[in-house]
């Protein structure tokens, strides 16, 4: 039995519901509503047509209530706005499945095919404007009116570029970054500014080529041309016996005799370049046909003249010994032996087409060796020294190699970057020297030996299609030499993997490489370049604190040579040996009398065997010689003394600027409850410094007082020996220099007002561009140049002068002073050495003690004997694990040592564990022969156990244990 639902009374029509729901139906229609609603109930009919219930169970009753609902929203739909048609169908898509959408799209298929679409929307731009490439500048015109779209396609550079460099027409600017269709609108410019005739103009001034010549014209046309041959061939025959009188008696004229020409005979391409020159020369005269007999006749005189003259020249060329470089190398190309004949049969006349492939490549490209062994047949190679070359001489082996002819593509094989090209030397081909005078007339000329047919290209190996300035560098490139250049893309990343990846410009017979060299040969140079550069990365990171510091030393070094190159260390010596000298003597003479030396002469003229020499100087011209050398050192002192002066005012200044850019404000605001720092702490960081910073200031006042009452007999040791007893307070400054530092670390990282106030004031102008820790370090530098100070001026101050003690005393106090803070510096790097040690060693126990430091580190294989039974020659020795013997001067830390490797990288993690710790002064050594099982090995005897090391190398073993040996020595005598 059926369960009869509640269903809701509602008015019988749309209308009469709608105006129910607003309050617009009148009460007796409502109530007649109701009633017939009622009725409808208690009869039980299952009118539900304004309902939400659905009979589920009745079909019937179902599809008439869909139909029903239907209706109703197709009738609302008919009432609605388009903006409100469009809001209830993205409703409903939005509540379709897939399958829904599905059966919508197929739909809208079927009622509404698509017939056209735009492929510039559709494809990518790339495929796009390949497809606009092939249209002629008229026809891009045309479609650039199609639309908006197709007009900003068809204007872009990369299009009207090479049609404008067909025609040698080049931008006199390099277009902006925001500049749009700049390569049109100078296409368009240059192309209205032509000057051209219409056929009849050119007709009325040329007259028309099928116009037909008198008889008399074309006879002595005729004449001309026989009196013509007749002159080149006597011409010809006079320099065969130029040549023939030139060569040798005993030249045969037999093939085998053409390794032994006279370097003054051609060739034979020489001579088939001559004849070449020769028709050329026949063909203009053919078409300057107007001309007299008697300038034809010169014009052929001067060229061959010009042909004889450029022979000289090469063959003179020849003769002359080769130009060595800086390295002393040779500036020709260096080959290995195996590609030397190689290379000089690729060089032959007859090996190549007219127009072949000429490839250059630079010595500083890894194992090129390998690149020149994939060279494809019919290319020719070119090698040249990276180091010691010109750009004009290397335009000179591009010329030579091609020996006249045009080449057809010309290769680039060298070093470099997205931004420049590393071609030679000193010489960096980038966007800021490309358009010097020199670079400019190498691209110009190698412009000129490419074949002038289209389909050449400059094919550069290096990346500058990657970035914005190698483009323009592509660009500038193409306005000096007239010719299409490819470079890659650089998307392949890695070891000169770029030269892989994509290529810019146009690949009719496939990408550059396959036109120069063998693929197979070239992935394999590829992948050992790959090997060699991570090597190279991994030795470098290790080098690279050594290489610091030997460049340092070299560059030193460079510079005293330099100065004493310049100043003659003769002169130095000879200068100082000759016033020491001299103010001795002086000192002498001075004591006595002038008869004394009268009668001293007088006796020594009447010796038989001496003679007073003519040249000998005389007491007056010693005595002005005096004078000058006094003066002279005098000035100099005085120089000295103001340089003293002038420094220690700097350094003040330097003091005087940490007190007030870092202390007075530091204190301001501890003054005013807003403290940056401790009391403390600024105690603990600028007490010393500004108690230096007084004792200074004194000793500049002192300083400034003598200056000015100077005189050559002022003295200034006085001065630095009292300044010398006062230097307590430098010592505490350096005793509590690292608290100093490490309190301003641990300040900074903890506080960041205090960070942040150092980040307002260090490095500024005001501080000379320095920072705090930075300034700290000038009492340490002053020391050494109060020494270099003292040594000079005492070196200028006569023996006999006053200040001459007080300075040697106190050039000692300084020493003795500068001495300490050197030892203090050596205790503070090897207080650093035992820390890194402690650090890289696993488990390691405290090692930092007071006169502790490192010796040597030594890595050695630690090995265990078989049976000890056995002669010592014959015993078997079995490897154990990897030693790292850490040396210290008291005591010998063993550690087991691991070599792990990381992913991604080819240089191996090496970790060290503690195993023990032996006291040098119980420690027993003893050496191990050499045998057939085991090489420079010995034994480490420690109180509880030992170890039996074996080292690698001999030399090694040596230092080692003389290195251990001295320190055990050393350690069994302090114990």
């Amino acid at each position: 039995m059926m369960t009869t639902a509640y269903v809701t009374p509602s008015p019988h029509t749309v209308k009469q519901w709608q105006l129910e729901c607003l309050g617009l139906l009148a009460e007796n229609t409502v109530k007649s509503i109701r009633v017939s609603s009622s009725k409808i109930q208690t009869t039980g009919s299952l009118n539900t047509r304004f309902s939400t219930w659905t009979p589920i169970a009745n079909k019937s009753f179902n599809k008439q209530l869909f139909e029903e609902r239907v209706s109703l929203i197709s009738h609302w739909f008919n009432l609605w706005t388009d903006k409100q048609r469009k809001q209830f169908l993205h409703r409903m898509l939005m509540r379709c499945s897939k399958s829904q959408l599905k059966f919508t799209q197929n739909w809208l298929a079927e009622k509404i095919p698509v017939t056209k679409v735009d492929f510039t929307r559709v494809l990518p731009r790339f495929i796009s404007l390949y497809i606009f490439s092939f249209l002629s500048p008229r026809e891009l015109c045309a479609a650039a009116q199609v639309n908006w779209h197709w007009k900003f396609i068809t204007e872009q550079d990369c299009l009207w570029v090479p049609k404008c460099v067909k025609f040698g027409w080049f931008l006199p600017y390099t277009p902006a970054d925001n500049e749009y269709s700049a390569w049109k609108r100078h296409y368009i410019a240059c192309a209205s500014s032509l000057d051209y005739f219409t056929p009849r103009e050119a007709t009325e001034i040329y007259g028309t080529l099928n116009e037909p010549k008198a008889e008399n014209e074309e006879q002595e046309e005729r004449l001309r041309e026989k009196w013509l041959r007749k002159i080149i061939r006597e011409r010809l025959a006079l320099h065969k016996k130029e040549l023939f009188k030139a060569r040798l008696p005993w030249m045969s004229g037999t093939w085998s005799s053409r390794f032994f020409k006279s370097r003054l005979q051609p060739s034979q391409a020489q001579t088939i370049q001559d004849r070449a020159r020769l028709q050329a020369a026949l063909q203009l005269i053919r078409e300057k046909s107007a001309l007299s007999n008697h300038t034809l006749s010169m014009l052929l005189s001067e060229e061959m003249k010009l042909a004889a003259e450029k022979q000289l020249v090469l063959a003179s060329l020849k003769t002359l010994p080769k130009r060595k470089n800086v390295t002393g190398s040779r500036s020709d190309p260096v080959l290995p032996y195996k590609h030397c004949q190689r290379v000089y049969q690729k060089h032959s006349s007859f090996a190549y087409p007219l127009e072949p492939y000429l490839v250059l490549i630079s010595s500083r490209i890894p194992a090129y060796e390998m690149v020149l062994d994939s060279i494809k047949p019919g290319v020719i190679p070119v090698l040249y020294e990276h180091c010691g070359l010109t750009l004009e001489s290397l335009l000179f082996y591009i010329e030579k190699a091609l020996d006249g002819r045009k080449a057809k593509s010309i290769g680039i094989f060298s070093d470099g970057n997205s931004r420049e090209i590393n071609l030679l030397q000193g010489c960096r081909i980038s966007i800021e020297n490309i358009l010097s005078p020199e670079v400019r007339e190498f691209w110009e000329k190698l412009g000129c030996v490419m074949s002038p047919e289209e389909g050449g290209y400059v094919d550069i190996f290096v990346p500058l299609a990657a970035s914005e300035a190698g483009m323009e560098v592509l660009s500038q490139l193409t306005q000096l030499t007239g010719v299409l250049f490819r470079t890659p893309t650089g998307i392949a990343t890695g070891s000169y993997q770029h030269i892989l990846s994509e290529w810019l410009g146009k690949q009719k017979d496939g990408p550059p490489t396959s036109t120069y060299f063998t693929e197979v040969k070239l992935q394999t140079w590829l992948r050992m370049t790959e090997l060699l550069e991570e090597a190279l990365k991994s030795v470098r990171k290790q080098m690279r604190p050594y290489l610091s510091e030997l460049q340092k030393s070299i560059s030193d070094r460079i510079i005293g040579q330099v100065m004493f190159d310049a100043v003659s260390r003769t002169k130095v010596h000879t200068s100082q040996e000759t016033a020491l000298t001299f103010t001795d003597g002086l000192a002498d003479l001075s004591k006595r009398s002038f008869e004394e030396d009268a009668k001293e002469a007088a006796t020594l003229s009447q010796k038989p065997n001496c003679s007073i020499r003519a040249n000998e100087p005389t007491f007056e011209a010693v005595a002005q010689l005096d004078k000058k050398l006094q003066k002279d050192t005098a000035d100099r002192r005085t120089r000295i003394a103001r340089e003293l002066l002038t420094s220690e005012k700097n350094y003040v200044h330097m003091l005087e600027t940490v007190r007030d850019v870092y202390v007075t404000p530091l204190k301001a605001a501890l003054a005013s409850n807003r403290a940056i720092l401790s009391h403390a702490n600024v105690q603990i960081i600028f007490s010393d410094i500004l108690d230096a910073l007084q004792l200074n200031r004194q000793f500049l006042n002192e300083l400034t007082e003598r200056l000015q009452e100077w005189s050559p007999s002022q003295c200034l040791g006085e001065i630095f020996t009292q300044f010398g007893w006062q230097l307590q307070t430098y010592t505490n400054f350096f005793n509590n220099y690292t608290v100093i530092l490490k309190t301003i670390d641990m300040c900074r990282e903890t506080i960041p007002l205090f960070r942040a106030f150092l980040k307002r004031h260090d490095k500024t102008v005001v501080t000379n561009m320095m920072s705090l820790q930075e300034l700290l370090l000038c009492p340490s530098k002053r020391f050494e140049e109060y020494l270099n100070l003292l040594y000079a001026l005492r070196l200028h101050t006569p023996s006999e002068h006053a200040d001459r003690e007080d300075l040697t005393a106190a050039i000692k106090m300084m020493k003795q002073y500068k001495e300490y803070i050197d030892q203090l510096k050596l205790n503070m790097s090897k207080d650093e050495q035992m820390l890194n040690a402690q650090r890289i060693i696993q488990g390691c126990p405290n090692l930092l003690e007071a006169n502790r430091y490192l010796i040597r580190i030594q890595d050695v294989t630690q090995f265990s004997c078989c049976s000890e039974e056995i002669c010592v020659s014959f015993r078997l020795y079995e490897h154990i694990s990897d030693l790292s013997l850490f040396l210290f001067n008291d005591a010998l830390v063993i550690s087991n040592r691991s070599i792990s490797y990381v992913p991604f990288e080819r240089t191996p993690k090496t970790t060290y564990q503690f195993l023990a710790s032996v006291a040098l002064h119980r420690l027993v050594v003893e050496d191990i022969p050499c045998s057939k099982y085991i090489k420079n090995a010995f034994i480490l005897q420690g109180p509880k156990r030992q170890w039996i090391c074996s080292i690698e190398d001999e030399d090694d073993k040596f230092t080692w244990l003389s290195a251990l040996q001295s320190a055990i020595n050393c350690s069994i005598e302090k114990n």
